[in-house]
């Protein structure tokens, strides 16, 4: 995948914050479920049914450990970061949050963070509370705390910034939440794959990320939860595999975390997720945090030296994301003229135009690293952006 041209130039791919690409053993992985264990999972008394179930559920447990979670029956299957906040929203925030109700999230947020809270408020009467960041893109964690009060029953936070790169504090929100008793959600579809996170250490009582941007495939995400919780929730879709006994007068549903997961599951995926998790553990998590920050700091020196280049989010403490904008330029045609040299970036609001609009910016240009990117990678896009850069000042 990494070793083609586009457009004639040898490919640099930068777009990792938006999904990364596979290792071979994934690839092999999930051919090799199709080719030698295709069956569906649970309910069969073959082998293939065997195989196939022994497999997945080898992925949960892959999964509790990755997270630390306590139990394996604590990780939930879904479709996405998306899905599992979508999950919480359906299910937790309708039986728990009610009229007047407050839940906080931050300026900072993708979509699939705010959304979904937006239709539980405007469904239950519920209020919600932004918490406000400062220039260099960080929260303003006074304000923060300024918000929390006894009608907070959700804080929901992104861990690290898609656009921005920013690390929250989250072990500190947490604790201030638990305080007035609220329950806390993190977003880490980006943290997941740069920084250690452990659930237990952190205390969150929720954790959402995503299969494709830890090396793995699309179309799979994971939803952590603490037992206690998800057990008093109701269930988030009918079907098979979430029940128990079904009768036309009533059904009992099936314990966590089957639950939550009716119907046939995205079963090769999953099993294919377990390679992703022990290419990552095989590097280790250290090792991938030291070359991606040591990826960061260069790139910010070197896209630094470019007259007219302008950084997007200057936090302290960041993972490896580098947004920027060009002076007088639209984002989408510097991105555009690096795409014609080879170099895959993103442009535009990300996902996230309350931030956008915050800052007051249309969009910037995005690139994200990863353990396949190297520092002669970045010069060359710093070559190319230096060389759009002087075009437009001409």
């Amino acid at each position: 995948m990494l070793h083609q041209k586009v457009h004639g130039k040898p490919l640099v791919y930068f777009d990792n914050a938006a999904t990364t690409q596979k290792p071979q053993s994934v690839l092999d992985a999930l051919t090799g479920y199709y080719n030698n264990d295709n069956s569906n999972i649970h309910r069969g008394a073959h082998a293939l049914a065997d195989r196939a179930t022994r497999y997945f559920e080898e992925t949960r447990d892959a999964i509790r450990e990755f997270v630390n979670a306590r139990e394996a029956a604590e990780i939930i299957f879904t479709k996405g970061t998306t899905e599992s906040i979508n999950l919480v929203a359906a299910t937790f925030g309708r039986k728990f949050i009610k009229k007047d109700d407050e839940i906080i999230i931050s300026t900072m947020e993708h979509h699939a963070n705010i959304v979904p809270w937006q239709m539980l408020c405007e469904e239950v009467g519920a209020i919600l509370k932004i918490i406000p960041i400062s220039e260099s893109g960080e929260i303003l964690y006074e304000e923060f705390e300024n918000l929390l009060s006894p009608k907070t029953k959700l804080v929901s936070i992104v861990h690290a910034s898609n656009t921005l790169g920013t690390i929250n504090p989250v072990k500190k929100i947490i604790q201030a939440a638990h305080s007035v008793g609220a329950k806390v959600l993190l977003d880490g579809a980006q943290s997941t794959s740069h920084l250690e996170v452990d659930v237990q250490a952190l205390d969150c009582d929720f954790l959402a990320f995503s299969a494709h941007k830890l090396y793995g495939p699309t179309g799979l995400g994971v939803l952590y939860g603490k037992r206690e919780i998800l057990e008093i929730m109701p269930p988030f879709l009918g079907g098979g595999e979430m029940i128990k006994e079904v009768t036309f007068e009533k059904s009992t549903y099936n314990e966590i975390p089957f639950k939550f997961e009716a119907g046939t599951p995205n079963i090769a995926d999953v099993i294919a997720f377990k390679s992703s998790l022990n290419f990552i553990n095989g590097l280790g998590k250290k090792v991938i945090k030291a070359h991606e920050d040591d990826l960061l700091a260069y790139a910010n020196e070197k896209m630094s030296e470019i007259k007219g280049f302008i950084p997007v989010g200057t936090a302290a403490e960041k993972v490896s994301v580098i947004s920027f904008n060009i002076n007088g330029m639209h984002p989408y045609d510097v991105g555009m003229m690096l795409d014609a040299n080879g170099i895959a970036v993103r442009t535009g609001h990300h996902c996230t135009q309350p931030l956008m609009k915050r800052l007051g910016l249309e969009g910037t240009v995005r690139a994200s690293f990863a353990v396949y990117n190297s520092k002669s990678e970045i010069d060359a896009m710093a070559e190319s952006v230096a060389k759009i850069a002087r075009i437009k000042n001409k």
